[in-house]
């Protein structure tokens, strides 16, 4: 090859070169535009906006204003959340950025050719298109297109907001926090009323201020267990509907033509100025009909109960609620149907075979293997003091092994075996001077308590084995 044409070929690669150099030089001169600032760069009145939509990757959404009420494009039925829509308007009412980027060339690079989401709102003067692009993590913001040829990083990230598909923008109901519920009312295979009541004369328990309202009588029930199902109430996830428009026949699609479970607490509870106010909560509860149908079949052909049992404690549920009058269905999840529908007088019932405190009793009588036992005590201002046969007792094993004595399931069956136990707890009440526990001899597992000549529960064999050997360590010391 001639001398002369080496040095075009490597003229002409010294022309690219420097060309390509030039590019990237002004390309990273162009990268370098980048400067902070506290500019607003949208100022949007939230009660200026007349329409909304927004496309992210799941969903297309638009919204318009008739009035005063924010309506769904698609179905005008849609029970739309004023407040969420507020919420979104919100965003753009003072929308600042961190950063500007100028004379943008290559939108891609902050994607922005293909956002992920494209939002537009209209006021009566002027319309808006916001593109939002990719989140900087370097940066920990978000690229944002308003349409004046700049690109803005910003701290609030729209995305927090507008990844809004259809189901987080209805009004969904809302179970209410319960400060004092005055009355629930259980209505499924059991029905049942409890009553709030402070002060009442024939409590066993200073914190007994919830009763069962049961064959005439009021019976305490444990304050804490009524707690956890109200909680189990207030924090139902009502978020996943099924439908919201049910009527007539479409609720018996759901089982709640006629309910399984109707709950209804009246409750007071306070405002925002601290001022007591009275309300009513209702919610109605039902199994999948289908399923329960097969369910139900299934329970029938079943032979071995403790099979049926374990069963029925592992299996799946389809259920749905709905509250009060509302044309919302909620699709709830297995658990909470099986906690909210097993609510009865039983579920509520202090499990300690001692149904008074262990401070309030003066003296213990106790029969075991035919013989008799006392544990008497002094109280010196708030200290007591235990003896047996006048010398001085330690009475913390007895007492920890009577306080672990709890029922595992409650029973009206009367005892046919021989009796274990027995102990007349005498108490400073002068309601209920006098409390009888026996237990008896009920199979390999439990023994049966029968309190105050009622039967009352089955407790573990093994705790009551206990609560004898605490006895028997200190009687035959």
């Amino acid at each position: 090859m001639k001398r002369s044409n080496k040095l075009f070929i490597l003229l002409g690669v010294l022309v690219v070169f420097c060309i390509a150099t030039f590019a990237v030089l002004k390309h990273e001169e162009h990268k370098e535009k980048i400067k902070n600032t506290d500019k607003i760069v949208l100022e949007i009145p939230v009660d200026s906006v007349n329409s909304l939509s927004w496309k992210n990757k799941s969903e297309t959404l638009a919204f318009h204003k008739e009035g005063d009420k924010w309506v769904y494009d698609k179905d005008e039925a849609f029970p739309v959340d004023q407040e969420k829509i507020r919420k979104l308007l919100g965003v753009f009412e003072k929308f600042g950025a961190a950063f500007i980027i100028e004379e943008v060339e290559d939108f891609g690079q902050y994607g922005l050719n293909n956002p992920t989401c494209t939002i537009n709102l209209s006021t009566a003067e002027k319309s808006y298109e916001i593109l939002v692009g990719d989140f900087s993590i370097m940066d920990q913001q978000r690229y944002v297109s308003v349409g004046d040829g700049n690109v803005y990083l910003v701290r609030n990230d729209p995305m927090e907001h507008y990844g809004a598909v259809l189901k987080d923008m209805i009004d969904n109901d809302e179970p209410p926090k319960f400060d004092k519920a005055v009355r629930i009312q259980l209505d499924g295979d059991e029905k049942c009323t409890i009553v709030y009541q402070e002060g009442n004369p024939f409590a066993y328990r200073e914190d007994d201020v919830y009763y069962a309202q049961k064959g005439g009588y009021s019976l305490p029930v444990d304050a804490n267990r009524v707690k956890s199902y109200l909680n189990s109430i207030s924090n139902l996830d009502l978020s996943n509907y099924v439908t919201y428009r049910a009527t007539g026949e479409e609720l018996g699609k759901y089982g709640l033509d006629n309910p399984e479970f109707t709950v209804t607490v009246d409750y007071t509870s306070k405002d925002e100025k601290d001022k007591e106010v009275s309300g009513a909560f209702v919610l109605h509860v039902s199994r999948d009909p289908e399923e329960k149908k097969k369910a139900e079949k299934a329970a029938r052909d079943e032979t071995d109960d403790k099979k049926e049992s374990e069963s029925s404690a592992e299996e799946e549920i389809t259920a749905y609620a709905r509250v009060g009058e509302s044309q919302i269905v909620y699709q709830i999840s297995s658990n909470s149907y099986k906690i909210l529908t097993a609510a009865n007088y039983d579920s509520f019932r202090h499990l300690e075979v001692l149904p008074a405190p262990f401070d309030d009793v003066n003296r213990i009588d106790i029969s075991l293997d035919g013989e008799s036992y006392s544990f008497t005590s002094e109280k010196k201002g708030d200290k007591r003091t235990w003896y047996y046969r006048e010398e001085e007792l330690d009475i913390a094993a007895f007492r920890d092994a009577l306080e672990k004595l709890k029922a595992e399931s409650f029973t009206d069956e009367k005892p046919s075996k021989k009796e274990e136990i027995g102990l007349t707890f005498r108490l400073d009440n002068k309601n209920y001077p006098e409390i009888r526990i026996s237990l008896y001899r009920y199979d390999g597992t439990h023994c049966l308590a029968v309190i105050d000549g009622r039967p009352a529960s089955l407790v573990r064999r093994s705790d009551a084995v206990n609560l004898i050997e605490a006895v028997y360590a200190v009687v035959l010391d």
